[in-house]
């Protein structure tokens, strides 16, 4: 059983050599994984001098270890936003995702990445009714949604909603497919923005514009994503001798279980819980296996980690309003495939100086009569989180923003309750928005 995910054991991306020396460029793009290649891979077929720095190896975050679906599905969001936004934009959500899906399909019938066509599920084992609420937020949106019952799943389900023609993928492949011919530096860190100018290690790159693809935005002093988002890990074993499933299956609960076929093995998801704290883990789904595929082997198990937003909308646009030629994409809320090219489509768009109709709804701050508020109750539990980071008076501390550090034994890492940084048993960086290692380490 391997402890890496099965698009890195089956998929090996080229390697790039760090920068050396100074250069400029029309755009820059921090953050190598799905988000960053992506917006990179636009901005440079449109014309554009981009060049992207990866701090590590391109897609050794997030990217690597996600479940590679590919909807406008995201489990039952939908009635909610129609309740905080309003049918139009969350018919504006929607259509983006969508865009998104149909850009994916047009790009993967010349990239080999084992793309396959399926329908997805959103499903609830007890409450019928959110299900019924779900799908008739769905139709009102225009979403070709039907109420189904879950033919591939190995247990009983209240009801389910059905959205079909999603698509899922191997996403590492699909990596692979647009990474030639783009401008990229490996083992590039970038230390200090000053306007658009980036201090790295090894030269220091001079751009017209930046965008920050870095999963969790590092720049506390703008945006304060600090306290609109705060992380959640997720689980995944791959099951070999499984029965297929046949679609992509997601709870309605947050954190319930979903579901997908990787080719031979069936991918099983779970354990969800808050970065920090305590949740059911890889221990969960290896029970779950146990009960409903007795005859399945276990021949992977990873974990995945997203950026959560106060209102279930990624923040992608402008940094902040005060910062001028400088972007960023995050807080996909577990579906970053999909969001990574919505990302990618809107960015390239406003830093070419082309109208995209997605701008207001997705801003990180809104704009054209479509206000974003960050007063909603995750707010307060997020400045509650971090305030019992601050004031807990245990080493080690966080080197982001001083919280205090918690031991996860299941992983053998350090977590960070506050915003979701972690690292391993050494204290060597693994997920930002951290971005240096744990110093005064004693366990």
């Amino acid at each position: 059983m391997s402890g890496r995910s099965l698009w890195r054991d089956k998929t090996q991306l080229p390697e790039h050599m760090p920068l050396d020396g100074d250069i400029t460029a029309d755009v820059l793009v921090i953050g190598g994984g799905m988000a960053g290649l992506l917006t990179a891979y636009m901005l440079t077929r449109a014309g554009a001098d981009c060049v992207l720095v990866e701090a590590d190896r391109l897609c050794g975050g997030v990217s690597g270890d996600t479940t590679g679906k590919i909807t406008a599905l995201h489990g039952a969001v939908f009635d909610k936003l129609i309740r905080e936004f309003g049918v139009g934009r969350t018919r504006a959500y929607f259509e983006a995702n969508s865009e998104a899906l149909a850009e994916y399909k047009r790009l993967c019938r010349d990239i080999d990445c084992d793309f396959e066509e399926r329908d997805a599920y959103v499903y609830s084992p007890d409450d019928a009714e959110v299900i019924r609420r779900e799908a008739e937020a769905l139709r009102r949106i225009g979403a070709p949604a039907e109420l189904s019952d879950c033919p591939g799943l190995p247990f009983e389900t209240g009801a389910a909603g059905k959205l079909p023609g999603q698509a899922q993928f191997a996403p590492l492949r699909f990596a692979a497919g647009i990474i030639p011919g783009l401008k990229i530096y490996e083992h590039t860190k970038v230390r200090e923005l000053i306007g658009t100018d980036a201090v790295c290690d090894g030269g220091r790159i001079r751009a017209g514009k930046i965008v920050v693809a870095t999963h969790f935005p590092f720049i506390n002093k703008h945006g304060f994503y600090f306290l609109k988002m705060y992380q959640h890990r997720s689980y995944v074993l791959a099951l070999s001798g499984a029965p297929a499933v046949g679609g992509m299956y997601v709870d309605a609960k947050k954190k319930g279980m979903s579901f997908r076929d990787a080719g031979e093995y069936l991918l099983v998801v779970g354990g969800a819980h808050r970065t920090g704290k305590k949740g059911g883990g890889s221990c969960e789904l290896e029970a779950f296996a146990r009960r409903y595929y007795p005859d399945a082997e276990i021949r992977y198990r990873f974990a995945t980690q997203d950026c959560m937003t106060l209102d279930g909308m990624p923040y992608i646009g402008r940094y902040s309003s005060g910062t001028e030629g400088l972007y960023t994409a995050t807080g996909f809320n577990k579906w970053g495939i999909t969001g990574s090219m919505v990302s990618a489509m809107l960015l390239s768009d406003l830093i070419l100086g082309r109208k995209n109709k997605y701008e207001a709804v997705l801003s990180p701050y809104g704009g054209s009569g479509m206000p974003r508020t960050s007063l909603r109750p995750q707010l307060a539990a997020n400045l509650a989180e971090a305030l019992l980071g601050w004031i807990t008076p245990t080493t080690p501390r966080c080197p982001h923003l001083g919280c205090a550090m918690k031991w996860n034994a299941a992983e053998h890492t350090w977590d960070c309750p506050c915003h979701g940084s972690r690292f391993d048993a050494h204290g060597e960086l693994i997920d930002n928005p951290a971005t240096g290692g744990l110093r005064n380490l004693n366990r």
